[in-house]
């Protein structure tokens, strides 16, 4: 008995901390539509919102988590990509029934890929081409590397997709 008296004499305040860093606003999203999705018993869009859910889940169990609308995109293209391949290999077994179920699927991510806010891919091809003629004037090689970093470094701070930047540089330095 005079041990636990003890033991509460000496206990420590534990004060919690919570993390001040605000949530992206898709996921914000993700979250409210899965509670809907609950409630209007529409499992397709339940499978997809957890599945994605699930993603982020693990992603931010590593060294770098997502943080922005555009990291949960690239794992939104990752789902995609997945998604895709699926449905050509049930096509291919003859099993439309799963392809249909799955292009269902690819419908909703589609759709929550199309909220996130990004650099249009115009405003990006005009960077590129911008780079590529100070890279030439300078008597540089013309090399996707450094067209890369000096187009990342101008699109610094503005949403822009890695990949979409990179389609449009390998584009440019074919026709250059």
């Amino acid at each position: 008995m005079l041990f636990r008296t003890v033991l509460r004499s000496i206990r420590v305040p534990v004060s919690r901390v919570y993390s001040t860093a605000q949530s992206p606003p898709l996921l914000l999203k993700l979250r409210a539509d899965l509670k809907d999705a609950m409630r209007n018993k529409d499992t397709n869009r339940l499978n997809v919102i957890r599945g994605i859910l699930s993603d982020i889940s693990n992603a931010s169990k590593t060294t770098n988590p997502p943080s922005t609308d555009l990291d949960i995109l690239a794992l939104i293209n990752g789902t995609k990509k997945k998604s895709a391949a699926s449905i050509a290999e049930f096509r291919e077994a003859g099993r439309e029934d799963l392809a249909e179920k799955e292009t269902g699927q690819v419908t909703i991510l589609d759709t929550y890929a199309g909220m996130v806010e990004k650099v249009a891919e115009e405003e990006i091809a005009a960077v590129v081409n911008r780079v590529v003629k100070a890279v030439k004037e300078a008597g540089e090689k013309v090399h996707t590397g450094s067209i890369m970093k000096k187009t990342l470094t101008e699109l610094a701070g503005k949403p822009a997709v890695k990949a979409e930047v990179a389609a449009v540089v390998k584009e440019a330095i074919k026709t250059a």
